[in-house]
């Protein structure tokens, strides 16, 4: 039900957004005026903009995919709908860390989407269930744990190339987030991670 919700409220704001350059400006995040101006929101806010409808796909579709599992899975777990919005909005805050001092100097610098937060999701379910499969380009599938190093991999090396406009750092930390924080919430689950990885 929560997944739904932040998918559906996203998907609100992005439209509203698509049209609303003023509006898009406001919410994005902008390390020059959340150190300056104290916009301390905008940590959150960005996650609910994105810059076209392919971003807006790819971003809620993944969410909605493993989201669903992981929400669930929080509820079983006892860690119940706080527990699962720290995990993705946390994803978000801690995806954004990085380049709030890196940029605070860019008043021009403006960073959107929740592909931090989505990453947390998704690599938290990766603690779970390290060998389920997870499809790269959306048609080959891959053992959740080796997309995973692949895939950090693959972050730090495009952070340092600084080759376009995708927020590498973010996705890198945001999935290294989602790895941890249940292990926050319960270390014993590092067992499970363990024997998971041991018996696929």
């Amino acid at each position: 039900m929560i997944t739904i919700l932040i998918v559906a409220t996203t998907a609100v704001v992005s439209f509203i957004c698509f049209s609303r350059p003023d509006i898009f400006y406001k919410l994005s995040f902008n390390p020059y005026r959340i150190i300056k101006y104290n916009e301390w929101s905008r940590f959150i806010t960005h996650g609910f903009v994105h810059a076209d409808m392919m971003h807006l796909f790819v971003n809620m579709f993944t969410f909605w995919s493993f989201g669903s599992f992981m929400e669930s899975l929080f509820n079983q777990l006892g860690f119940g709908v706080g527990g699962y919005l720290g995990l993705y909005f946390g994803g978000m805050v801690a995806a954004s860390i990085h380049d709030l001092f890196k940029y605070k100097n860019f008043e021009s610098y403006n960073s959107i989407g929740a592909s931090g937060a989505v990453s947390a999701v998704l690599f938290s379910s990766i603690l779970f269930n390290p060998w389920g499969k997870i499809l790269l380009f959306a048609i080959i599938p891959v053992p959740g744990i080796i997309f995973g190093f692949v895939y950090l991999f693959y972050c730090q090396y495009m952070a340092r190339q600084s080759r376009d406009n995708i927020n590498h750092n973010a996705h890198f930390f945001g999935a290294v987030y989602g790895l941890l924080y249940p292990l926050l919430l319960d270390w014993t689950l590092i067992y499970h991670f363990l024997y998971s990885l041991t018996h696929p």
